[in-house]
């Protein structure tokens, strides 16, 4: 199962590309509102998630969060203590954590990037504390996956199946859609 939080100021485009190829993959992928019952994007998109996070429990059958990036959707991610929980969940049980746009700054804070390569949008580099900054498109390095932003979100998208389905796997909704 792949939790997808939403907050508040979300950027939409870094949420639901990566929900719809986990989607073509036959992922489990379930919206969590952080807040609210209805998340407004950070460019006013509406989205009604599947559950709200009162109602999500931590559990062996998670296999990966997603942290969309914008803003001021990453600071609502921050400070919501389920996001939080569930980070050091995915980091004590060896589960994956995706972050795109200025969502691995999140990461960053809570010293999980020390030593790693990692990516984010330009000017979040500062909040990358240890890490192994490389501006790449998308990273990967050990349980967690990182991108620049929207301009990349079908890519990161793509990278969190080959995390948990194979290159194989990947490589065949990326023929389909045809991104190669």
């Amino acid at each position: 199962m792949v939790l997808v939080f939403l907050a508040n100021g979300f950027e939409e485009t870094e949420a639901v590309a990566p929900i719809d190829i986990l989607r073509r993959d036959g992922q489990k992928v379930i919206t969590v509102g952080i807040g609210e019952e209805i998340i407004t994007s950070s460019h006013g998109v509406t989205v009604v998630p599947d559950v709200t996070e009162v109602d999500i429990a931590l559990t062996s059958d998670i296999d990966m969060i997603v942290l969309p990036g914008g803003m001021p959707g990453t600071l609502n991610l921050e400070k919501s203590r389920t996001v939080q929980d569930m980070i050091d969940f995915c980091v004590q049980n060896g589960k994956f954590i995706g972050a795109i746009c200025a969502a691995p700054s999140i990461l960053g804070r809570k010293g999980l990037l020390n030593g790693k390569k990692a990516t984010c949008f330009p000017g979040f580099e500062e909040f990358l504390e240890g890490a192994d900054f490389t501006g790449a498109p998308v990273e990967h390095d050990g349980n967690i996956i990182t991108a620049r932003g929207a301009g990349v979100a079908l890519e990161f998208g793509l990278k969190l199946v080959e995390v948990l389905s194979g290159k194989p796997a990947s490589d065949k909704i990326r023929e389909s859609m045809r991104c190669v």
